[in-house]
């Protein structure tokens, strides 16, 4: 059965109490645009305003980060992943890395 985690940035969820704290959890994506999008976001560069060919990536990534964060808390019985925090970095010549790091932990209703 599909088992719902809920995520948040803050570190409690309205309506619940932590019962108990599962461990840090946190996943990662790396990214690079290719050599299309290379020029796509050159010629965007190029023209001004919005980045897209960037942004498009950038989603794509911290999709990819969250759904790694979210399996592994389902690995551990989590029942939300608290206090989720992003960090979003560019190494080498266009790489594009998102990590999101939190808290699993297993909730109880008040």
């Amino acid at each position: 059965m599909y088992q719902e985690i809920i995520l948040t940035t803050t570190p409690y969820v309205p309506g619940y109490r932590v019962t108990q704290v599962l461990g840090v959890v946190f996943g990662m994506s790396i990214r690079t645009r290719g050599l299309g999008g290379k020029i796509i976001a050159g010629l965007e560069a190029l023209a001004g305003g919005r980045g897209e060919a960037y942004l498009k990536e950038l989603r794509k990534a911290r999709g990819e980060a969250i759904a790694d964060l979210i399996q592994q808390a389902r690995s551990m019985g989590a029942d939300a992943v608290i206090s989720i925090d992003f960090e979003t970095a560019e190494i080498l010549e266009g790489f594009i890395v998102v990590t999101a790091t939190g808290t699993a932990v297993k909730l109880e209703k008040e």
